[in-house]
């Protein structure tokens, strides 16, 4: 997964300040962990990804700007890859965060 730099820094202004998240060399990029979990990272090919968990997987799969994280062949249920034009502004990335904290908060600390 090469990253895409500037939308790090996008994610990071979001995250500052707030306990428990830590950054990590995953996949040939950057991933965003809270309490030790993977929750997001910037794909620079295929955009944002977003871990929010099996049981809204399916939910978050019908809105409009999501698809599934393949990047073996084989979709990752609970990870989505989130199209650019669905997070564009602030207010669009940081509710995609938000649904990544809010699953990774409902995992043991690692």
């Amino acid at each position: 997964m090469a990253y895409d730099e500037k939308l790090n820094s996008r994610i990071r202004e979001i995250l500052k300040g707030k306990r428990g998240i830590t950054e990590k060399n995953m996949f040939g990029g950057i991933c965003f962990m809270n309490n030790g979990n993977m929750m997001c990272g910037a794909d620079l090919k295929n955009g944002l990804m977003v871990r929010v968990g099996p049981e809204q997987f399916d939910k978050i799969m019908k809105l409009k700007y999501s698809k599934k994280m393949d990047v073996t062949g084989v979709p990752m249920k609970g990870f989505v890859f989130v199209k650019e034009e669905g997070y564009r502004t602030k207010a669009m990335l940081e509710k995609w965060i938000n649904r990544g904290m809010s699953f990774t908060k409902t995992l043991p600390k690692k």
